[in-house]
């Protein structure tokens, strides 16, 4: 079963979680779960991991295996619009594995660098290759409140932050920094006119396929307009690749953006959400190609 079948599976089973259990907002099928604390405030939570072979190479140094193991989730947080207050994490350790106070110390550091701190987990050793999960715990925007990815509406504008491609040939996937920052000020910039938003961990095509399910839209993306790093030179290979870590976001049309977030990030509007489904992606010469298998599978 390919991965996209069998989230929309957990999905289908998971469809009354909001109606049956009070304290659940919102279920799977986003970048968080949001649930009610017991204060009445709501909580954001998600669950990433990170295996050896799939996400990174055996002989990743410790520092970057760790932060791409705290990083991943803190992406999620970021695409809520959220910002993160602490981290859960597991390790399934390879038996006689040497670095697993070096890893750890690493991945405490990274937590608490990213606001996140490490507060519990579990650990044990196998026969297997070096896996580890990272739960995330945050706070959505005080004002905005949780970001979803379903509110994007016909005739809104999608935009992306950063640059596109390469991320795994450069090794850029186990140094990229979670847009947390952005996505909080997108929320204190646009308020309501920020409709919906997803980080592009698997690829800005099934990517926005997915904001477009959620959503009840069409994305169309316009390739020439994809802000690609230096040495990418085919879009459309490049929204297939994944492990970007930016967020995608869909805008009120006519909604003022600068062309850069405070801190320099570029932002740039790719496209557009129209009448129907899928997700397409026109090159220069007007050719449609179909993009909603076009990103990176775990499964």
């Amino acid at each position: 079963m390919r991965e996209n079948q069998l989230l929309a599976h957990i999905h289908a089973r998971s469809a009354d979680l909001v109606a049956a259990f009070g304290e659940v907002v919102v279920g799977p099928g986003d970048d968080c779960a949001v649930v009610r604390a017991g204060t009445g405030s709501l909580l954001l939570l998600t669950v990433d991991q990170l295996v050896e072979g799939r996400h990174f190479a055996a002989d990743a140094a410790a520092a970057e295996i760790a932060h791409k193991a705290i990083a991943r989730s803190i992406s999620d947080i970021a695409a809520m619009g959220g910002t993160p207050a602490w981290a859960l994490a597991t390790g399934l350790l390879p038996r006689h594995y040497e670095r697993a106070d070096e890893l750890f110390d690493a991945m405490s550091a990274a937590a608490r660098q990213m606001g996140a701190p490490l507060v519990g987990g579990d650990i044990a050793t196998w026969d297997g290759a070096l896996a580890l999960t990272c739960t995330v715990g945050g706070a959505p925007h005080p004002a905005r409140g949780p970001v979803l990815r379903a509110g994007a509406r016909p005739g809104d504008d999608l935009w992306v932050t950063g640059r596109i491609g390469g991320s795994l040939r450069s090794g850029r996937h186990l140094r990229f920094v979670p847009r947390t920052t952005i996505g909080a000020w997108l929320c204190d910039a646009l308020g309501p006119a920020l409709h919906a938003m997803i980080d592009i961990s698997d690829g800005v095509g099934v990517d926005s396929a997915r904001l477009a399910a959620a959503s009840g839209i069409r994305a169309v993306i316009d390739l020439p307009r994809i802000p690609l790093h230096d040495g990418v030179v085919d879009p459309l290979a490049a929204i297939g690749e994944g492990e970007d870590y930016e967020l995608l976001f869909a805008v009120a049309p006519g909604s003022a953006l600068p062309p850069q977030a405070p801190d320099g990030t570029p932002l740039t509007r790719i496209g557009r959400c129209a009448e129907g489904s899928g997700c397409i992606a026109l090159d220069s010469g007007g050719h449609e190609h179909d993009c909603a298998h076009r990103g990176w599978e775990h499964a």
